[in-house]
């Protein structure tokens, strides 16, 4: 037997174990909101998120629907949509039992808590050599930008059809960009790539990126050449909710980063790089995606749970091979 809410708990160790943030860090910070939540009064407590108190990364939560679910067969996307929820149901009349559909990008109170994991870019800029006290300006005055923006979208359209079809729905969303941070950042790593064109290579390797090439859609270079040397390599674009701030490209190219890997950049973004004369290699959005929520599916293969793809999604298992770093 294996459940929704078991098959949640194992992702969000996952997710803290293999994002950028020290483990020590994150309990401490859960430990310190435990601290402020016990000091509200009734009526703040009354709209307090509980989640927040175990959950670092909001963006990823059980939806709507029992969590205790066993789950046999599973529908999995990168983006759910109220049209995929009706395919669940019409698999479920046809007798293909559909226990949970499982989004990758958020919907419902994870959309709306999305930039509440913004503050892991802060981590990796640290690391990456731009000082505390820069990025987190940067990051706050870019934060707002989004709150403002998310907070007019009809969030829990998704959820609320899942959850008038008695189906249970849950969105992955950091949970799963930790997982693809953690695995591209040491499998690149171990290679030790000079050129730029060292990491296209190592990238043409992995199925996930196979099967775009092979729809038109592979990795690309957006700025720089193949044939530059690659320098500092900075793989900030894998988690941390969504693109951060424009302005962190100076700072970065002043820390010594020479290329940037990414699953998507905006334009404006893209514009700043190239000023500041750095390489960005796009390895692609719905195949970097699918990598992150094929090493959470992994686990949920392992207790013997059918996974179907749909929305974007392509299944790659490793569930059974050893990672190749």
């Amino acid at each position: 037997m294996f459940t929704l809410k078991q098959f949640y708990d194992v992702s969000l160790d996952l997710a803290k174990k293999r994002g950028p943030r020290p483990l020590k860090d994150i309990e401490e910070g859960l430990k310190q909101l435990k601290k402020d939540y016990e000091k509200l009064d009734e009526k703040k407590k009354a709209y307090f998120d509980m989640e927040s108190l175990h959950n670092p990364f909001l963006d990823s939560r059980i939806e709507s629907g029992d969590s205790k679910v066993n789950l046999k067969r599973i529908l999995v996307g990168i983006d759910i949509s109220v049209g995929e929820v009706l395919v669940a149901n019409e698999l479920n009349k046809r007798g293909k039992k559909i226990d949970a559909v499982i989004a990758h990008h958020p919907e419902g109170r994870s959309l709306i808590d999305l930039t509440q994991v913004m503050d892991i870019q802060e981590d990796i800029a640290v690391a990456e050599g731009v000082p505390i006290n820069v990025v987190e300006k940067l990051m706050r005055s870019r934060i707002g930008d989004l709150n403002r923006g998310l907070h007019a979208v009809n969030h829990f359209q998704v959820p609320e059809a899942a959850k008038l079809l008695d189906i249970p729905f849950a969105c992955f969303h950091t949970f799963a960009d930790n997982q693809v941070y953690w695995f591209i950042m040491n499998y690149i790593n171990k290679r030790k790539p000079k050129y730029v064109s060292d990491i296209m290579d190592a990238l043409m390797e992995l199925p996930e990126y196979q099967a775009a090439k092979k729809r038109g859609n592979g990795p690309m270079m957006f700025v720089g050449d193949e044939k530059a040397r690659a320098g500092k390599v900075s793989f900030s674009g894998f988690t941390g909710g969504t693109s951060g701030s424009k302005e962190i490209y100076e700072k970065m190219a002043a820390a010594g980063v020479g290329t940037i890997l990414a699953m998507h950049i905006p334009e404006e973004h893209r514009k700043l790089a190239e000023k500041y004369h750095m390489n960005v290699l796009i390895c692609g959005h719905m195949a970097s995606d699918s990598i992150g929520m094929n090493l959470l599916l992994d686990e949920a293969e392992k207790k013997g749970v059918e996974i179907l793809e749909c929305g974007g999604f392509t299944r790659v298992s490793r569930a059974k091979k050893k990672m190749p770093f």
